[in-house]
Parts: C-alpha cells; sequence; structure tokens
C-alpha cells in the first residue's frame, strides 16, 4: 500500500514538472500562475502545493531533471581514459546542442531575470543555483572531467557560472539572431571559453 502511494506521488510530481514546462513555455516564468500548472497536469492547487512550494521550487526540480539527463547523455559519449582534447570537443558539442532546445534556454535566461528584477530572492535563488550545479556535476563528471574533481568549491562555482556566462550568451544571441553565428563558430567559441574555465589554455 505504502509503496502505491510512493508511486503515485512520483506521477503525479512528473505531472506537474511537465506541464510547468508547457505552462512556462507558453506564458513565461513571471506570467505564469500555479493555478494553470495544476490545471495543465489535471490536478488541483492543493496537489501542486503537496509538492512544491512555489513556482521557484518546481523551476528548480525542472533544473535539476535537466542537469541529471545532461551527466547521464553526456557520460555515454566519454571514458576516463578520453584526453583533455576530447572532454573538451564533447561537452562543447553537448552545450551547443542544449543551446539549440528554445524552451529550455528561455526558461533559464528569464529565471535568471526573474531574480534579478526581485533583489530581495537573489541572493537566496542564486546560491540555490550554484549549489544545485556543484550537486550535480560531481559523482559521475567528476571522473569524466578530473578538471572539475580537483577544484574547491569557490573554483568549481566560478567555472561554472564562467561556463554559464558563455551558454547565455550564444543562446540569447542565437534566439535574437539566429543567422549571426554558424554552428562550426559556436562550437569553436564553446571550446576555447572551456579550455579557459577548465584551466586549459
Amino acid at each position: 500500500m505504502a509503496k502505491k502511494k510512493q508511486d503515485r506521488a512520483i506521477v503525479t510530481r512528473k505531472h506537474l514538472t511537465d506541464a510547468a514546462r508547457q505552462v512556462f513555455a507558453r506564458d513565461g516564468f513571471e506570467l505564469a500562475r500555479v493555478e494553470d500548472i495544476a490545471a495543465a497536469a489535471g490536478k488541483t492547487r492543493g496537489a501542486f502545493y503537496a509538492n512544491f512550494k512555489d513556482k521557484e521550487d518546481i523551476f528548480f526540480a525542472i533544473f535539476e531533471e535537466d542537469l541529471s539527463r545532461d551527466r547521464e547523455q553526456f557520460s555515454l559519449h566519454l571514458s576516463e581514459t578520453s584526453s583533455s582534447e576530447d572532454r573538451i570537443k564533447a561537452l562543447a558539442l553537448y552545450l551547443s546542442r542544449v543551446i539549440a532546445d528554445r524552451p529550455r534556454m528561455l526558461l533559464a535566461l528569464e529565471f535568471k531575470q526573474y531574480a534579478i528584477r526581485h533583489p530581495r530572492k537573489q541572493k537566496r535563488l542564486a546560491q540555490l543555483h550554484a549549489a544545485m550545479c556543484s550537486r550535480c556535476g560531481e559523482t559521475d563528471l567528476n571522473k569524466l572531467i578530473p578538471e572539475f574533481a580537483s577544484a574547491g568549491s569557490e573554483q568549481k562555482r566560478a567555472q561554472s557560472a564562467q561556463i554559464a556566462a558563455i551558454l547565455d550568451g550564444l543562446a540569447l544571441n542565437a534566439m535574437f539572431d539566429g543567422g549571426s553565428l554558424s554552428e562550426d563558430r559556436r562550437l569553436r567559441l564553446l571550446e576555447a571559453n572551456l579550455r579557459v574555465a577548465l584551466g586549459k589554455d
């Protein structure tokens, strides 16, 4: 009985995060309403609040899902014996595909703008974001990217911020003026910035 209840809770949470993706993509993060997310999932407001505190909380659940999937898919392209240059090229290729995921990048950019527009929340949200990046970057990725494994917590945060900056900038430019950068040029920019972030340049 307890197992069935737990399974139902997992399914409900998944329905809500899937619905939130749709509503955020349609309405934007700030204008999206909890009622609309619950309705899109076929759930009640009570079901939403039984699983998430607010829109920020469900955003981080979506963000964590994406990072976990990134880690799994990226791991398929590397082994522990891969060279440093192979790792950089594989990571650049994967990040280029993330940039091409318009709904995902639009939500990430909108969320950062939301945090900036709400100064009282900004520091807490930035810290949560950094902590989640660090947590999801551990385990398998530490083996596949030794440059992360050997870095201290502050250095990891700086590395993540540097990679996020180029990712956000390229994604914003791709959405604003898609023909301004070829895919090849985007890959070379990603590789160059990854070398700097990982101390290889």
